[in-house]
């Protein structure tokens, strides 16, 4: 039997293109596999969404170096194994040079020059430096323009790059240990290594903003094992529960998830109680609402904390006002944050984009849900009029012509045209392949805001409320009612994807209508036709089900939301397919996704292509996914979650359990769950299953709980 959840030991190094990411925070350097940044690639060290670093090339001798290895055992720390080229005549080298990269708010490079010849060596050791200060769309985009203000000073122990942009200014700033010579161009040093002997030189890079320096999270001289990123990681990895299972592949994925979920961590400076998930590597490392929202929500059993800290970070950039550009109106949650001068260049020309239809609903079900698990009622009494504002969002400004659904339209040209999880301009289609028009009314963005009115309608119960429960649950019911009336398509026997601008059904069978089945909007009597059809040969590829079935015509298995298969959604479906008592399609569904994670080295991306597992016995990648992607990274958490059927509702006393584990993971045990601030531990076999460590004051029910309706909250 394999035992372990927290990290392995897999390298972090990436594979794309040859190229080497390390990650801490909002940092992240992208470098070649001898530790280069190299100039005109899309590479370099990046801070708060600016390339700080375009060009840091190591050469001795005037000689570029070789690479031998790239070894990497934590996220934010690379180990580049390079050699000095044999000298003419000679078949071996006799020099080696470790470059030891930390990054961090910028980064520390160790460099070690070993001499294993039979003499003292006499080495020149240059380190060229160059910054464009070039945003990161532009980067990612390739359309990095040339800066001629860059200005470079040549100080005793290094070298400064700036950029003067008013209240924006930018630096760079490179100091070095040995005394090296500096000029404009970089660092040299000329250094005597004695036979079978050695000699470090330390770089540190330093981005400045606005006049001040980046606090180094590698300080000059420190022991790595003692800084903040090391404390914190090695913390992370203790706190991660411990799973043994017979299947080696459920433990290599969790691994993995636990590991790149770590990696993902953004920690607030202003705030440093407060942590919350950026949403992809390399170019997504910021807060993005929706993307927080379910990640944090499938975190729930391994850390409540990143959800308390994402609705809190949430609560304090909450819309405030009606700004067209940016999509801001007052109670709404935003897309995603940017940092940098290229903000200028993101979405509605500023630091927050508000141009998300569903993050707004889903910050009110995550509240919810994490008091269930047993958010302490300090934290709630802070939310909730936080809550209040994105339920009047929910009502005025999401319900713009007053039908009783939620809609989207972008309000300048600048903005997402579609603004579900499905972002992408041609996600949202009729079943013949037409575009829809807006305001869109997305079929799922109803379910979430079903999922948010009960909500309310918990905390009005739980504060003996029973006016408020009641309006509360009196909405979601009329909601549910009116949704079921409209959206369904009784003639293909499934729900639309969405409503159009002329409230006409958009017609295509899509996995949205799964998360309808997560939230609980679906009328009994329809679901397992809904089930049917998500596992259905149209939709089910045989490792995933599909976002769009091959019978549409806007169907395409390598488009990014047209028939490719994302695992966050498939995870959100299996929930909802369990909720509705579907066990085993639920189980499909996810030993599914296990399946697809073995042939993805044991992660899962953030997608891959929507071809029949029947025509291609391994998933084909997607060529520009992430990796590692929050919510995939949180999928299996949740995927094991839903087969365990645990279900807390901690203000009440009230927990129900009852595993419904494929035999293959069998006999499967975990260890430090989190619930309610103690840890407890969970053991099933194929025969029983037994519950360690439950605080006395939480009834356990060994059941599956019956969803929760509007009418558990009508006095």
């Amino acid at each position: 039997m394999t035992e372990g959840w927290a990290y392995g030991g897999a390298p972090q190094a990436t594979a794309h293109a040859g190229t080497v990411t390390l990650i801490e925070g909002v940092t992240f350097c992208i470098c070649g596999r001898s530790g280069d940044i190299r100039t005109g690639a899309e590479q370099g060290l990046f801070y708060r969404d600016t390339r700080f670093v375009s060009r840091l090339e190591l050469a001795v001798d005037g000689q570029a170096l070789e690479p031998l290895a790239v070894q990497s055992v934590t996220p934010y720390a690379g180990t580049f194994v390079l050699r000095r080229p044999p000298r003419p005549g000679t078949a071996d080298s006799t020099l080696l040079v470790v470059r030891r990269r930390y990054v961090g708010n910028g980064l520390r490079e160790d460099v070690t020059v070993r001499n294993l010849g039979r003499e003292v060596a006499g080495v020149q050791l240059e380190l060229a430096v160059d910054s464009d200060f070039a945003g990161l769309f532009e980067v990612k985009e390739g359309r990095v323009r040339e800066r001629t203000d860059v200005q470079r000073a040549a100080e005793p122990d290094g070298l400064r790059l700036g950029r003067p942009e008013g209240d924006g200014a930018q630096a760079v700033v490179v100091r070095a240990d040995r005394a090296p010579s500096t000029s404009p161009a970089g660092l040299q040093w000329q250094l005597v290594v004695p036979k079978h002997q050695d000699v470090t030189v330390s770089v540190h890079v330093t981005p400045v903003l606005q006049g001040a320096e980046a606090p180094a999270r590698f300080r000059p001289g420190q022991a790595v094992e003692t800084s903040e990123p090391a404390a914190q990681l090695a913390a992370w990895r203790r706190a991660a529960p411990a799973v043994s299972t017979p299947d080696d592949g459920l433990i290599d994925l969790l691994r993995h998830s636990a590991t790149d979920l770590g990696m993902l961590r953004i920690f607030d400076a202003d705030h440093p109680e407060r942590v919350v998930v950026a949403a992809g590597a390399p170019w997504f490392m910021t807060l993005f609402g929706r993307d927080a929202l379910l990640t944090s929500w499938m975190l729930l059993p391994l850390d409540p904390s990143v959800a308390l800290g994402t609705l809190q970070t949430l609560a304090d950039l909450q819309g405030v006002r009606v700004d067209p550009l940016t999509e801001e109106e007052p109670g709404r949650i935003l897309h995603e944050v940017r940092a940098g001068l290229d903000a200028a260049a993101a979405l509605g020309g500023g630091a927050c984009y508000y141009g998300s239809v569903d993050a707004t609903p889903l910050f009110v079900m995550l509240l919810g849900e994490l008091r269930r698990w047993g958010l302490e009622r300090a934290h709630v009494d802070a939310l909730l009029p936080h809550a209040d504002r994105a339920l009047a969002w929910i009502e005025q400004h999401g319900d713009r012509d007053a039908d009783g659904f939620v809609e989207y339209q972008r309000a300048t040209d600048r903005g997402l045209v579609n603004q579900g999880w499905k972002d992408s301009f041609d996600a949202i289609t009729f079943a013949s392949g037409a575009f829809a028009e807006p305001p869109i009314s997305l079929v799922e963005v109803q379910g979430y805001a079903y999922g948010a009115f009960l909500a309310r309608a918990h905390f009005a119960t739980e504060a003996g409320d029973d006016a408020l429960a009641r309006h509360w649950a009196d909405r979601a019911s009329a909601l549910k009612q009116r949704f079921n009336e409209v959206f369904w398509l009784p003639e293909h026997g499934y729900y639309a994807l969405a409503l159009d601008g002329d409230k006409r059904p958009v017609d295509a069978l899509a996995s949205n209508m799964g998360h309808c089945l997560w939230t609980g909007i679906v009328d009994e009597d329809k679901a397992a036709s809904v089930a049917e059809h998500l596992l259905g040969p149209q939709m089910f590829s045989g490792f995933g089900v599909r976002t769009l079935a091959t019978n549409m015509g806007a169907y395409n298995p390598m488009s990014y939301h047209n028939g490719s298969v994302w695992p966050h959604d498939n995870a959100l479906i299996a929930a909802g397919l369990m909720r509705y008592g579907f066990v085993e399609e639920a189980q499909t569904v996810a030993l599914a996704l296990l399946d697809a994670a073995r042939h993805f080295g044991g992660r899962l991306p953030e997608l891959f292509c929507g071809f029949d597992r029947a025509e291609f016995a391994a998933p084909v990648p997607y060529p520009t996914s992430c990796e590692p992607q929050a919510w995939s990274a949180a999928s299996p958490l949740y995927l094991l979650r839903t087969l365990l059927r645990f279900e807390p509702w901690v203000p009440f006393g009230k927990l129900w359990c009852d595993p419904a584990v494929p035999p293959p993971l069998l006999p499967l045990r975990i260890e430090r769950l989190r619930l309610a601030g103690t840890e407890v531990s969970l053991s099933v076999t194929a025969d029983d299953w037994d519950l360690e460590g439950l605080p006395p004051d939480i009834e356990l029910f060994r059941e599956a709980r019956q969803p929760l309706t509007a009418a558990s909250y009508r006095g």
